[in-house]
């Protein structure tokens, strides 16, 4: 069992390559498990040692890729930088994305979206109450009211092939809720000495 856990992870580098050559040239329903399997050097039983199917696989490595990003993410000044660019990081991947999106379904595309969106909002949601005290549980409710209204702008946005161009999409949201976010914290802040001054 040992030797399947040593094999399989000296494959890691062909499972990427896997991933970035079928899920972008082929549709997901096309492939299979010897696709695969002979394309990374391993055999079926490893493969299902670790997986129940290749949906299994599609999901790890949707989490994999959103570890990835948010290893290496900058910290940004406002929410609308941070949202900017996870729509370039979609659209730089855009074959793969819609392949996933078509073939997987919408369900996987938003657990992705929303693992890249959730500490992006508290991090920013942490700044913004530097001068307030806002419990956690309410904190989160701010975050998440967010990170749902983001993620369904998103995913209709990959729905229609990704046609807006996201620094477009992304000033005409920021113009729309421009400081809402903090007036969000401030009106449930337990100390009300902060002000909803006018910056997100």
């Amino acid at each position: 069992m040992e030797n399947l856990l040593t094999d399989f992870a000296a494959q890691g580098r062909k499972i990427s390559a896997w991933k970035g050559w079928f899920l972008c040239h082929r549709p997901l329903n096309k492939i299979t498990i010897n696709d695969i399997t002979e394309d990374c050097g391993v055999n079926r039983m490893t493969f299902y040692y670790h997986f129940k199917d290749i949906y299994d696989l599609v999901d790890w490595i949707l989490v994999e890729d959103a570890s990835k990003i948010l290893e290496g993410r900058q910290s940004f000044e406002t929410w609308n930088e941070a949202f900017l660019d996870i729509l370039q990081r979609l659209q730089e991947n855009k074959t793969l994305v819609l392949n996933v999106y078509r073939s997987v379904g919408r369900e996987q595309v938003e657990q992705y979206l929303y693992k890249l969106l959730d500490p992006t909002l508290k991090e920013y949601a942490d700044r913004e109450c530097k001068d307030i005290t806002v419990q956690d549980a309410d904190k989160q409710f701010v975050v998440d009211f967010y990170k749902y209204a983001l993620v369904g702008m998103t995913l209709e946005w990959i729905r229609r092939d990704m046609k807006t161009d996201p620094a477009a999409m992304t000033e005409r949201l920021g113009t729309m809720i421009h400081g809402d976010l903090r007036r969000a914290l401030c009106r449930l802040a337990s100390n009300r000495g902060g002000t909803a001054r006018d910056e997100d």
